[in-house]
């Protein structure tokens, strides 16, 4: 069976009806792949969850079409969340607030708040749009991979993952390859000032431009959010972090570090933006060429840099 669709209007129109009839879209988003179900929807959810083999208690992220829908989906928003929505979306920032009726159990994780994403991919914002002209208030998307692996940044890197577990009349968009490369920031707004949750592109540096106010980078243990779990984000190889690699493993490094002999160059970024752009797939193509060890060489600093360290060291983390 066959699920990958190049994107068009007729396509996109599909995609949004078979959201509404209950089934999965996975939808290109600027930072990885996600896999969309109708929010409202619990059997819809379901099915997320079944083909992730995602615990129920993990909540999703409900991606919307504006700033305008904020206020279906949550109450008590603060000042600064809004301000953090007019600055930032469309773009990769989820705002944790207070949920709405709207928001259940089912896409909550059980918890009283909900996460809210407007990304920024003409492919998702239309999908999304053209989701809401049929009756639907949001998309649940989590990334579209198999819990606790690497996320996937192509149409082909979800088709390869998730095929097995999807149904007929389930679909996957492909917008090409995602342009960050790793996954949103997620604020926690609930409080009186916000608090990073997961780091990503942008950065507490922003978010205390945007508001004015101090962004703290809190260990999310009240709120239960994507990627917060100290193994996630992993290939099947063995990442090792700042070693030095020996003949027959994997590398990602710079590109002013030399591929020692014997070693398989798997990426040499030039940028910080593309090691985020290409870390995924680079992670990916190590179990394509059947590698048992990837060494991965960390960048420096601060901002995207950081996001980037978080989701390495997560990868690496070892029991």
């Amino acid at each position: 069976m066959t699920f990958l669709s190049i994107c068009s209007t007729e396509t996109i129109k599909s995609a949004a009806q078979s959201l509404k009839n209950g089934h999965l879209v996975a939808f290109p988003t600027e930072t990885v792949y996600g896999l969309g179900a109708d929010a409202s929807a619990p059997q819809a959810i379901a099915r997320i969850y079944e083909a992730k083999g995602r615990p129920s208690d993990h909540p999703l992220i409900v991606h919307i079409a504006s700033i305008d829908a904020m206020g279906q989906w949550a109450t008590e928003i603060p000042g600064y969340a809004i301000t953090l929505a007019r600055d930032f979306w469309p773009g990769p920032m989820t705002l944790v607030l207070k949920r709405s009726d709207l928001a259940q159990d089912f896409i909550t994780g059980g918890q009283e708040t909900i996460g809210l994403r407007v990304p920024a991919h003409p492919v998702a914002l239309a999908l999304i749009q053209e989701f809401n002209a049929i009756g639907g208030k949001g998309i649940a998307a989590p990334s579209a991979n198999r819990f606790g692996a690497v996320s996937p940044t192509t149409a082909e890197a979800v088709a390869e993952e998730l095929s097995p577990y999807l149904l007929e009349g389930d679909l996957i968009l492909d917008g090409g390859p995602s342009l960050v490369g790793v996954e949103s920031t997620i604020i926690d707004c609930t409080g009186s000032t916000p608090m990073v949750l997961r780091l990503g592109a942008i950065t507490p540096l922003m978010i205390e431009e945007s508001t004015g106010l101090v962004a703290l980078e809190a260990n999310p243990a009240a709120i239960r959010v994507s990627g917060s779990l100290n193994s996630h984000y992993s290939p099947k190889a063995k990442v090792l972090l700042d070693v030095i690699a020996e003949p027959g493993d994997g590398l990602i490094a710079p590109d002013q570090i030399p591929t020692p002999n014997g070693v398989i160059r798997l990426s040499a970024p030039g940028t910080i933006e593309q090691y985020a752009r290409e870390l995924y797939q680079a992670l990916r193509s190590a179990d394509q060429r059947g590698l048992s060890v990837v060494v991965v060489l960390q960048p420096g600093g601060d901002g995207l840099a950081a996001a980037i360290r978080d989701r390495l060291q997560r990868s690496a983390f070892v029991e």
